[in-house]
């Protein structure tokens, strides 16, 4: 069972905020002997973000490493709010508050390290991987069950539908 506090800030986002490495794919970095990179991300995580965009939340994308083929997901998932090589993600996050007009209670983050602690502290719903350091699951309001790059960016998609009362209006597309 979900804490009603958790639904409580769940039902007021209307952006959610991912990291890439550890969230979206495992954390895992492949590169060629062409010094391409490669990731790998989850199609039913894609498939979520697309449901809860279908829903009516924004999806963005905020990470310290920049690379091509984050560029093509997010394509690919209708994400338009991308900022990469943030080495300063507290920085970026204020700018996006500005850029959208958003408050920081309508502003879920998903990140797994670190250097999400200063964005995790000043959003409305902060929220992580289970294999995330202490110190993150610590600060997060919602831990997902989910691995990172396993289901987790979908769980946290299905949550916020279902805390704002979308998820069976999703669920009705497929369920007929």
């Amino acid at each position: 069972m979900i804490d009603e506090a958790v639904l409580d800030r769940a039902r007021a986002v209307k952006l959610l905020v991912f990291d890439v490495d550890g969230v979206l794919t495992d954390g895992s970095l492949f590169y060629g002997d062409d010094g391409q990179e490669y990731k790998a991300f989850n199609s039913r995580d894609g498939h979520g973000i697309k449901m809860l965009r279908d829903a009516g939340v924004e999806a963005a994308i905020l990470t310290g490493r920049s690379s091509k083929v984050v560029l093509h997901r997010a394509r690919n998932l209708g994400i338009s709010r991308i900022i990469q090589g943030a080495h300063d993600k507290l920085v970026s996050y204020q700018a996006m508050l500005t850029e959208t007009g958003l408050k920081p209670v309508e502003i879920a983050y998903m990140g797994d390290d670190l250097v999400d602690l200063s964005v995790m502290r000043r959003c409305g719903l902060a929220c992580t991987v289970p294999d995330a350091p202490e110190a993150v699951k610590a600060r997060a309001h919602y831990v997902a069950k989910a691995g990172a790059g396993r289901g987790a960016a979908r769980e946290v998609c299905e949550l916020i539908m279902q805390a704002q009362g979308s998820w069976q209006t999703q669920l009705a597309h497929y369920d007929r």
